[in-house]
């Protein structure tokens, strides 16, 4: 057999700068990076859990990382400067909508600000650069209606967090059209927005798997909110696929620049609190879920609804399309905190292997981005 090709191959030898990569979805793409043979750099400004997944896979060893606020223009400037990266992936946001209530002015410097001085950073960047910038699926002005939103529909929202992706989404289209609208200028963007994300190594406050995988390996039962909450999970490793395989479609493709893309899960994959708990609790070895979790009525901030992505325009362009199916997503995900917390194995060498075995998974599903 040959060596295994995925994403074209586009990353191997390349310089690569992740934004928040200290964070869940920025460790596990740097370690997705690093396997594809990038030579990865990365920008945050703390460790923001602990335990934190960065630590534990000892990234700081493998990569080369720099402490900054993604808020301070000059830092930012000097590092993407310095660095001279190929591909950048801005990921570096307040994430957590909670948080958001508390700490609004935070949340929307850092969301909005930060994606505003990355631009402005690579809008007089000299070097061919490929540059994706990720917000979330919570950009969109929520109404609840039953339909997925696509890429053209409004964005904005009810509270401060949604509030602060649809700006830096506006940000980025207004940056896009006053800089970056050339036919072959050096540097090319796109957005790429998802939700609902889980998988190991997450361990921020006020979600509900970390919640539950903290609780579970303490011997404690888990509170949860709202049970009946739906919601269309998906593993981290779905919209990071999204990400790369854009990042390469883009490296490749002028006419991408300057464009938006949903990665989201198939529908069929909304489940409820309750549902995804009780099927998590199984891999726990937990004989009774009543001994996993107990129902709360302490709402605590506001919530939206129903919300979920129409893909059609990733599938189109470069046919993109998650490959794990529901168990899979479940199994990935309690078997990687139940290793941590249970078998205390080596985290990097599991989490490469979860990796391996989704590309095996994307290649016997012909996944365009294996081909």
């Amino acid at each position: 057999m040959g060596e295994k090709v995925v994403f074209g191959n586009v990353y191997r030898g390349k310089k690569v700068l992740v934004t928040g990569n200290t964070g869940f979805k920025g460790s596990w793409l740097c370690t997705w990076l690093l396997s594809l043979g990038a030579d990865v750099y990365g920008i945050s400004n703390e460790i923001p859990t602990s335990p934190s997944m960065f630590v534990e896979l000892g990234l700081e060893n493998k990569m080369k990382h720099f402490f900054a606020d993604i808020r301070d223009l000059n830092a930012i400037e000097k590092i993407i400067n310095d660095v001279e990266p190929e591909f950048v992936f801005h990921l570096a946001a307040q994430p957590i909508v909670s948080l958001s209530y508390s700490e609004p002015i935070d949340t929307i410097s850092t969301n909005v600000m930060g994606t505003a001085n990355v631009l402005e950073v690579l809008r007089s960047y000299k070097k061919p650069c490929t540059a994706i910038i990720i917000t979330s699926d919570k950009c969109y002005d929520n109404v609840e209606w039953i339909y997925g939103y696509k890429e053209t529909d409004a964005v904005g929202g009810k509270d401060i967090y949604s509030g602060s992706k649809g700006a830096a989404e506006l940000i980025f289209k207004s940056y896009y059209h006053s800089f970056f609208k050339k036919d072959e200028g050096v540097v090319k963007i796109a957005s790429a927005r998802a939700g609902n994300v889980i998988g190991g190594g997450d361990w921020a406050l006020d979600r509900i798997i970390p919640d539950c995988m903290r609780s579970w390996s303490l011997g404690k039962v888990v509170e949860i909110r709202s049970p009946k909450a739906t919601r269309p999970w998906q593993h981290v490793l779905e919209p990071l696929s999204g990400y790369l395989q854009l990042g390469e479609r883009l490296y490749n493709n002028h006419s991408l620049n300057g464009e938006s893309f949903n990665f989201g899960p198939k529908p069929e994959y909304n489940h409820t609190v309750q549902e995804i708990l009780e099927d998590m609790s199984v891999r726990w070895h937990f004989e009774n879920s009543k001994d996993a979790y107990q129902v709360t009525g302490d709402i605590k901030f506001y919530e939206a609804g129903l919300l979920k992505l129409n893909c059609d325009k990733a599938l189109f362009h470069f046919q993109w399309k998650p490959t794990l199916d529901y168990t899979t997503l479940i199994e990935y995900t309690s078997d990687w905190y139940y290793e941590f917390y249970k078998n205390k194995g080596d985290m990097y060498i599991y989490t490469q292997s979860q990796i391996e075995g989704y590309e095996d998974l994307a290649k016997l599903g012909n996944i365009a981005w294996t081909r």
